[in-house]
């Protein structure tokens, strides 16, 4: 997710329309409703990256995410896949809020790490099983530009699995990931992109334009 950090830059001020669903957003999500209107102008900076229609389709995800095209990577397509709740091949822009509401820092931790599970149940078994859990660390050291042996990656599997697979079953469901988690903050690290919190200080014209004040949403 660092590559998505780069589209917080400077841009020119559109007023964002349907303020009824971005207060809609805000209610259901961390994001206040200044928040929720400069996350609009992030989407529709990536929903143009590669295809300009209104959503963001894989190649767009790709180029913002992993600054590629067309390279096959398992950890942005399970995001993809993940922010896409319809199915339908794009991100819509209330996915989009939902999705990074996850990584927001004061999301609730049981949010990310029922997201987190998710990610890594690659066949949408229910579990994280030991095939998935080799091919997610593989595709996360290809992120991090690190290389290690095969011997060390089994190493590292057959660590993780012994550690929390208290069942004995060869997989980890939900139970057992909430535990393991909770042994070891640090996988959890990647759930939370800081910046999420001063988005506005990104947009700073959407704090004094802003027509749907906070105080009127509804909790």
């Amino acid at each position: 997710m660092r590559s998505l950090a780069r589209c917080f830059c400077s841009s020119k001020a559109k007023h964002p329309p349907k303020f009824e669903e971005h207060a809609i957003l805000a209610s259901e999500t961390t994001f206040n409703v200044n928040e929720v209107e400069a996350l609009y102008i992030l989407f529709e900076q990536l929903s143009s990256s590669a295809i300009d229609d209104g959503f963001i389709h894989k190649e767009d995800f790709l180029l913002a995410l992993f600054n590629c095209s067309s390279e096959q990577n398992l950890l942005s397509e399970r995001l993809f896949d993940l922010f896409d709740v319809k199915r339908n091949g794009v991100i819509e822009f209330g996915e989009f809020v939902r999705a990074l509401h996850i990584f927001h820092p004061d999301a609730p931790e049981t949010e990310k790490i029922a997201f987190a599970f998710r990610l890594y149940d690659l066949r949408h078994t229910g579990y994280i099983e030991r095939e998935g859990l080799k091919e997610m660390v593989l595709a996360t050291l290809r992120e991090l530009d690190l290389s290690l042996s095969n011997d060390d990656v089994e190493a590292m599997v057959d660590k993780a699995l012994q550690e929390a697979d208290l069942k004995g079953d060869g997989k980890i469901d939900e139970e057992e990931w909430k535990d393991l988690v909770a042994k070891n903050p640090s996988l959890l690290k990647n759930m939370t992109l800081p910046y999420l919190r001063e988005i506005t200080l990104a947009f700073p014209h959407f704090v004094m334009e802003s027509e749907v004040p906070d105080s009127e949403l509804v909790c």
